[in-house]
């Protein structure tokens, strides 16, 4: 793996939250790869819905290494609520003793994010409030999709790019960077996406508050190990929800 260089600007805190259902092959490395960046008082938090495969216990002997917290949750209860929760405590500042950081990212367990992005992701929040990781502005793109998934992804995003009359390519994405004032903004009883809608959910509200949002190039590998966990459920709940956001504006 490339070395990259750390973030030059002050970063005073800097929290990486994963959820994970049965991604005992992929959290190791991952979580070693990522403190492997060097990037200053760096923190991850590890959201698992009771995994079979035995996740749980690769985070712990991860968190023997390095500061790393595990949520564990007694059920698998979808990516939108693993994020929501993590968020709340994070902003409660009940995460070990680690406090309320001032730049939170988001990614997945299964190597489609590539960590040494986080750099750039941090280098951007500085003229920023939320940033992206998008596959579809010029330099992102999407690798090991066939056509028909390529094909659903992108129209999903024009579909509710339309509806909600927001200018991001990529409302779907689920590496980003948030500052802590983004996340305060959310009134994280009112998100009530479950699955990948959430990220869109979580976009469209910080849109509405005015906050600056950007969108950085990525891209996109589909994961190394395990099974994807898109199905026809998620994609309906997120073209109904879309509806539901822009009624209830």
């Amino acid at each position: 793996m490339a070395k990259t260089a750390v973030v030059k600007t002050r970063i005073m805190s800097v929290f990486i939250v994963i959820p994970t259902y049965n991604e005992r092959d992929n959290i190791g490395a991952l979580g070693r790869a990522i403190f492997a960046l060097g990037v200053p008082d760096l923190k991850m938090i590890v959201v698992d819905d009771a995994s079979p495969d035995g996740t749980a216990d690769a985070v712990r002997e991860l968190a023997a290494l390095y500061p790393v917290h595990l949520i564990g949750r007694p059920a698998k209860r979808g990516l939108g609520t693993a994020y929501a929760e993590a968020f709340r405590a994070i902003l409660a500042g009940q995460i070990c003793d680690w406090g309320v950081p001032d730049h939170v990212i988001q990614m997945d367990a299964d190597w489609s994010h590539d960590p040494t992005v986080i750099p750039r992701l941090l280098e951007a929040v500085q003229d920023a409030d939320v940033v992206i990781g998008s596959r579809y502005i010029a330099g992102g793109g999407i690798r090991n999709w066939d056509r028909a998934r390529r094909a659903l992804s992108f129209f999903a995003n024009v579909y509710a790019r339309a509806v909600l009359g927001v200018p991001y390519r990529d409302l779907t994405a689920g590496f980003k960077c948030y500052r802590r004032a983004a996340l305060e903004a959310i009134d994280w009883g009112e998100v009530s996406s479950m699955g990948y809608n959430f990220q869109i959910e979580t976009v469209y509200k910080v849109h509405r508050k005015g906050l600056r949002i950007t969108e950085i190039p990525i891209v996109f590998t589909e994961r190394k190990h395990g099974v994807s966990k898109m199905n026809l459920g998620i994609i309906i709940e997120s073209f109904r929800k879309v509806l539901l956001l822009r009624l209830r504006g």
